[in-house]
């Protein structure tokens, strides 16, 4: 049998496939670390002019360097191809948990939510804002700890507040600012949905949750919900203060983790900052690429760029849906849903 090995990694089999890629089961040869293996292919790249972009937001995710959040190890390209090498998860999807279980105890969610608590906060700091944080982008490692997936469009920090533009995330999680169109902070949009996500993991079912678009996102905007009676009182107080629908007056981290239904038993997790983070694999791997691009767009001058955010092609969540694998009798849930 042949087998195949980009860089130090052997690769294995296919665990999902795409418009744009596939993602591959790989194995570090040096350490033994399983980890997964997305596959980009340059000329979808450049046809879509998508360089500058994605080559922007892997540099800042491989800054983020978190406990609670699916690490991006290394990029390594070849003549046609881009490998993205991350983290692998085993646990599955929070979300399949909750399907499988029904509503989470309160200990249970309280947990959960600390996590995310922290996990975001931390990509905040470094400019990364999710905006389509959801149970299903929210996978379980082996320990049973949180792990945030799927990033989407990342912010490079700069002076005063970052206002993105863009719509987009899973409706029932999205903050009335995202819908507006108006523009709003990515940052406290995330908190409106870390506040759907918690109340989902207590009450087994959403807040916000119509068939018609129309009468959702007007539930949406008024932030027109309640809470279950088996709700205690500290975790309503809380969840009302996050699903502010004035953006300008929602609770922000800071006040989430002073609140004391939050602060019951929890232990923040301690993150080691990284000194260097080399980024020349990123650099090396996107050198050529660039100038690709730029040789390619007087042929490709009526060729519009794709209406993706860059970091979509990244994690392939257009048109992918990984299997369900079985290895060693454990069930690995890996899916990527379209935003």
């Amino acid at each position: 049998m042949v087998v195949r090995k980009v860089g130090k990694y052997e690769v294995g089999r296919t665990i999902g496939e795409g418009t744009f890629a596939k993602v591959k089961f790989a194995q570090n040869t040096e350490t033994g670390e399983s980890v997964a293996m997305k596959v980009l292919d340059r000329s979808t790249i450049i046809k879509h002019k998508m360089v500058d972009q994605i080559k922007q937001e892997i540099s800042i995710m491989k800054l983020v360097r978190h406990p609670y959040v699916v690490r991006l190890h290394e990029v390594i390209a070849t003549r046609t191809k881009i490998y993205i090498i991350l983290e692998f998860i085993t646990g599955g999807e929070l979300f399949d948990k909750i399907v499988h279980h029904g509503r989470l105890s309160e200990a249970e969610s309280r947990r959960y939510f600390q996590q995310l608590i922290d996990g975001v906060d931390y990509c905040h700091i470094k400019g990364v804002y999710h905006r389509d944080l959801k149970p299903e982008n929210l996978l379980l490692d082996s320990q049973g700890n949180l792990k945030i997936s799927d990033f989407g469009l990342s912010a490079s920090p700069g002076e005063g507040v970052n206002i993105l533009k863009t719509t987009c995330g899973t409706p029932n999680y999205v903050a009335p600012e995202v819908l507006s169109h108006k523009g709003y902070d990515g940052a406290v949009a995330d908190i409106w949905s870390c506040g759907v996500i918690l109340y989902v993991l207590m009450a087994g079912y959403l807040p916000f949750d119509e068939v018609d678009l129309t009468t959702l996102y007007a539930k949406i905007d008024k932030a027109d919900f309640s809470c279950p009676s088996w709700f205690p009182v500290g975790a309503k107080s809380l969840i009302h203060r996050i699903l502010d629908p004035n953006p300008q007056t929602r609770i922000r981290i800071e006040e989430i983790r002073n609140d004391e239904w939050f602060k019951k038993n929890y232990d923040p997790v301690k993150v080691m900052e990284y000194e260097d983070v080399n980024l020349d694999d990123i650099n090396a791997a996107f050198d050529d690429t660039e100038e690709e691009a730029s040789n390619e767009q007087c042929d490709n001058a009526d060729a519009g760029p794709l209406a993706l955010n860059a970091f979509d092609l990244i994690i392939l969540s257009q048109g992918l849906n990984l299997s369900i694998l079985f290895d060693r009798g454990q069930v690995l849930i890996l899916k990527l849903l379209p935003i």
